[in-house]
């Protein structure tokens, strides 16, 4: 494997696995906070981003 093939999976992983932890973070505060508002937006990004990386996978 060369640098830039490594990079680019890096670039392409990254902000995708950085989504999902947001998305569980906003459904753990939004339980602590008694706020559903913000547990379905941690609920809209996950799905959003499995949603992205399963059609990017498809098409390949």
């Amino acid at each position: 494997m060369s640098f830039h093939n490594i990079k680019n999976k890096l670039l392409y992983w990254i902000p995708k696995i950085l989504a999902i932890l947001l998305g569980i973070f906003f459904i753990i505060f939004g339980e602590f906070d008694d706020s559903p508002g913000l547990q379905g937006i941690g609920l809209i990004l996950i799905i959003t981003t499995v949603v992205f990386v399963i059609r990017n996978k498809k098409k390949k």
